[in-house]
């Protein structure tokens, strides 16, 4: 898409979730869901431990409610990382926001930008589409796949995220919604770390449904 054109898209939701938002007299739907933290420590054969926590600075620019940042261990030792951001509420201008913006400040730079479809074991859907981008800082590669995810919709364009986060508002008065994003470091291959990420998406996304309410 042209980027006058992802421009005009982005104004036009952003104008009408300001005369919207601001507007609204309802108090926001709250859903029911379980805390990101009761999310499994073990999922299949994966082994996770508890991330360092983000410090205040960072949770500040994130904006999020709650937050959920691990990393997971296969069988044969090799790491993903998982970060999950949850908005409880968007109308106060916390929203999501690509993980691409965070990068240059943390010395990372993007080296391939592509989509991927995800096959899936879900009786709606046999696939999801995800961001999928290599990652640079020095010697160091990451493969990193991301979507953002609200109302049992998984959605990998963020200005697209942004136009159905105003019809959900003016439909169901609820703007809630998360950032799910998998890291991979690159070892022997990139082939062989989205191989990891693919493997890890695949077992965890069936059970995303708890944490993040359709």
């Amino acid at each position: 898409m042209p980027i006058t054109a992802r421009a005009f898209i982005v104004a036009a939701a952003l104008l009408v979730t300001g005369a919207y938002l601001t507007r609204a007299a309802r108090a926001e739907a709250v859903p029911v869901r379980e805390s990101l933290a009761m999310c499994p420590v073990d999922i299949s054969i994966w082994s996770g431990r508890r991330a360092p926590d983000f410090d205040e600075r960072t949770l500040a620019v994130l904006g999020v409610d709650e937050y959920l940042n691990r990393v997971y261990a296969g069988p044969d030792g090799h790491p993903v990382g998982l970060y999950i951001g949850y908005y409880g509420s968007q109308r106060q201008g916390d929203t999501m926001h690509s993980p691409l913006n965070c990068l240059p400040g943390a010395g990372w730079t993007p080296v391939s930008i592509d989509r991927i479809q995800v096959p899936i074991a879900d009786p709606t859907r046999s696939a999801i589409e995800v961001n999928r981008y290599v990652i640079e800082k020095g010697l160091e590669r990451q493969v990193v796949l991301y979507w953002y995810q609200s109302h049992g919709r998984v959605v990998a364009s963020e200005y697209w995220g942004k136009i159905f986060m105003v019809l959900d508002a003016i439909r169901t008065n609820r703007t809630d919604g998360a950032l799910v994003r998998v890291i991979a470091p690159v070892g022997a291959s990139e082939a062989d770390a989205e191989r990891h990420a693919l493997d890890f998406v695949q077992v965890l996304y069936p059970l995303l449904g708890r944490y993040l309410p359709s």
